[in-house]
């Protein structure tokens, strides 16, 4: 090895941020052992995986929120339809594996005020924050100060929207609608991938008229199939689609918990689902396993190519903007059955209806945060 060589390997070493490294990786590990002693290899899994999930977003810069943004100002084409594509992906083992094999099932929920109203208070928020669900967990983890606000706020509105879900859902609505119950799991799945291929022409036609660029940038679209492999792997060791927001309900309940409020009563925190997470450690729950991977696994990626959290603390108007994003967003996931990827691409993916309304109900909250982005001093770009 040459001098020169050396000096740059020498220099890429000094760079790294040992201990925020040393740290992620202990984490994972810790959490690992732990799981495995208990008998759990698909929780080990599904830690991993977050894990790579993190690094994998905060590497290529896969951005649902940004993306969204540039499409409805813009018009841009180019990240969006990178997201299309890992939906795309995604869907073609989620949908007939869901149908076909006993013990997996896709990304459901039933059609009415609680997913529109849900998505829509959504997206206002995403705007706000900047930042979706997995966006939140990947730049906190990234050492984002500003996230940390949107983090605390979002798990806050998760519980409150934990006890407002009851309620939305007695106003009606109609059963889940999946592809698959109709035209099979072969044919569910050509209908789900027309479905994302018509929304992509239309997507496109939008950009050509307004000039816009429609190629996806080249790590996005490297994002797009590393992320989607890794969601399949989750989809596997979880038995259904990859979700983020559940996850924050559970951590708001036990610190509500903790803290002396007895939410076990509320009639969300009755249902089985909802009860036994509140039971049982965070370590039991899926959305919980994959969250904690993603914040040590974006830790661990920032702090190898980079010293960790070296921005400057943001703006008192910024962070009032985080948090209220962050109180909106876990709101409406709860309202709304998830966020950008439990609702939309693990909904769409799954062949369930429910993820293109939540989309089109989303979107146009989005246009809503960005119309208030100029309040807190954010860009509408």
């Amino acid at each position: 090895m040459s001098t020169l060589t050396q000096s740059a390997a020498a220099a890429r070493v000094a760079r790294l941020d040992w201990p925020f490294l040393i740290a992620s990786t202990l984490a994972l590990a810790v959490l690992v052992a732990l799981v495995l002693v208990d008998g759990q290899p698909a929780a080990a899994a599904l830690l991993i995986l977050g894990f790579a999930l993190g690094a994998a977003f905060l590497k290529t810069e896969f951005s649902f929120t940004a993306s969204w943004r540039r499409l409805i100002v813009r018009g841009q084409a180019d990240d969006f339809l990178g997201g299309l594509l890992l939906i795309a992906i995604a869907a073609a083992a989620v949908v007939p594996v869901a149908k076909l094999v006993p013990g997996f099932g896709g990304a459901i929920a039933p059609l009415g005020p609680s997913l529109l109203i849900g998505a829509f208070v959504f997206g206002i928020g995403m705007q706000l924050a900047n930042g979706c669900g997995s966006g939140t967990l990947y730049t906190v983890g990234g050492g984002s100060g500003r996230m940390l606000f949107t983090l605390a706020f979002f798990i806050v509105g998760s519980v409150l929207g934990s006890l407002s879900l009851p309620a939305f859902l007695n106003m009606g609505g109609i059963d889940p609608v999946l592809a698959s119950d109709y035209f099979g799991p072969w044919g569910g799945l050509a209908v789900t991938l027309a479905s994302i291929g018509v929304a992509a022409l239309i997507i496109v036609a939008i950009a050509k008229r307004r000039g816009a660029n429609i190629k996806p940038r080249t790590n996005f679209l490297v994002g797009a199939f590393v992320i989607a492999a890794l969601m399949i792997g989750a989809f596997i060791a979880g038995g259904h689609p990859w979700s983020v927001t559940f996850g924050y309900t559970v951590w708001g309940g036990k610190l509500a918990m903790l803290a002396g409020w007895d939410i076990s009563h509320a009639e969300f925190w009755t249902w089985p689902g909802p009860a036994h997470a509140l039971q049982d450690s965070i370590l039991g729950d899926t959305a919980s396993l994959t969250d904690l991977g993603m914040i040590f696994g974006a830790m661990g990626a920032a702090a190898f190519s980079k010293p960790f959290a070296p921005g400057p603390w943001p703006p008192l108007k910024s962070l009032l903007a985080a948090s209220i994003g962050g109180l909106l967003m876990g709101w409406g996931a709860r309202l709304g059955f998830g966020c950008n990827i439990g609702a939309f691409v693990g909904g769409v993916a799954s062949g369930s209806v429910h993820g293109w309304i939540w989309f089109v109900a989303a979107l146009g909250g989005c246009v809503v945060g960005i119309k208030l982005r100029p309040w807190f001093g954010l860009s509408r770009d």
